[in-house]
């Protein structure tokens, strides 16, 4: 398809330090919308399979009893930072939101360190399985950079320099930490309640192997979740494999950026107060400005802050271009950013 590799250019063109957020915003809103909200999904389940964040998190009990709303603060925080950066207003609000969030935990470094970790090589790991292109370089040292960047904001120590030193210590982190506990367990049955409503109603009776072959061996393991039948694993591996080659081959290039819109979540349908996100007090507030365009700086330019139109929140653009416009599975999980449109997605 003409026009097919243009952002991937555009990226090779970048510096991925210099412009790792205009790189790592292009690669979830415009090149892999779907896959990078899936695979973050997937990213934030497995911090929760850690023996003292499970733990932590079902003493509190909010995690199980509003997983969705959760979720949704967290997506919005999340999605703000990165839509916005760290040194724009919006984006520092929302640093400070996140670390209001975890005030009241005793994180360990360690565990921080792997959760950052997650966020920046599982989308990679999916992308270079199941997106319609590998990703590139630049696109693993710019997600390397940014979650550097945050965790520093974050006051966590001793952070991994590059996205293979991230990979080392996410495999290294895992081996050493990751074993099932009841907390995990009790975690992973809240989030796979709300992920089997997003399975197509023909295929609910084998919603729980295909959500369990979503899972990889480690996840699964410390989930003490069985391993799905070959049937689920190997049918699940062949569509999204086709949905790649279709994507590569037949569907126009995106125009209109994720969130171009404003993002907008089940549990603020009429927008949200930033401030506020995380609170139990943010919704009904005035509707923010939270509309963003992709616009990426010349190479060598300094990133900016994203465009901001100052828009009510509306429904989201189609995730996939042309034919193909799949919605993501929700997992549910308490900090999983996924949810983008109020009546379709959310996790």
């Amino acid at each position: 398809m003409r026009g097919r590799f243009d952002n991937a250019r555009r990226i090779e063109a970048l510096d991925p330090v210099a412009d790792h957020l205009a790189i790592h915003r292009l690669t979830l809103t415009e090149e892999f919308p779907w896959d990078m909200r899936m695979a973050f999904n997937l990213a934030f389940n497995r911090s929760f399979a850690l023996p003292r964040v499970a733990r932590q998190l079902v003493a509190t009990g909010a995690i199980l009893r509003s997983p969705r709303k959760r979720a949704d603060d967290t997506g919005i925080i999340m999605y703000e930072i990165l839509l916005h950066g760290t040194e724009s207003a919006r984006g520092k609000l929302a640093i400070r939101r996140l670390n209001d969030a975890h005030r009241g935990f005793a994180l360990d470094n360690g565990d921080s360190i792997y959760v950052l970790a997650a966020l920046v090589v599982i989308p990679m790991r999916w992308l270079r399985r199941y997106g319609w292109r590998r990703p590139t370089a630049n696109e693993r040292e710019a997600a390397a950079v940014f979650y550097r960047r945050v965790g520093r904001l974050m006051g966590v120590r001793d952070l991994p320099d590059s996205f293979g030193d991230f990979e080392a210590y996410l495999e290294q982190y895992e081996r050493a930490q990751l074993h099932p506990t009841p907390e995990a367990a009790q975690i992973e049955r809240t989030t796979r309640d709300l992920l089997r409503g997003r399975i197509p109603a023909r295929l609910r009776g084998a919603a729980d192997a295909l959500i369990g072959a979503l899972y990889d061996e480690p996840l699964r393991a410390a989930y003490d979740v069985p391993r799905p039948p070959l049937w689920a694993r190997a049918g699940l591996h062949t569509a999204l494999r086709v949905r790649a080659l279709l994507l590569r081959f037949f569907a126009r290039p995106r125009t209109t950026p994720l969130f171009a819109d404003g993002i907008v979540t089940k549990s603020y349908p009429d927008g949200y107060n930033l401030a506020h996100v995380g609170s139990g007090t943010a919704t009904g507030e005035p509707i923010e400005p939270a509309s963003v365009r992709s616009e990426v700086p010349a190479t060598g330019e300094p990133n900016g802050p994203a465009s901001v139109r100052s828009e009510v929140p509306a429904t989201g653009a189609p995730d996939e271009p042309a034919s193909v416009q799949e919605e993501p599975p929700a997992t549910g999980a308490p900090i999983g950013p996924a949810s983008v449109r109020s009546e379709e997605c959310g996790s």
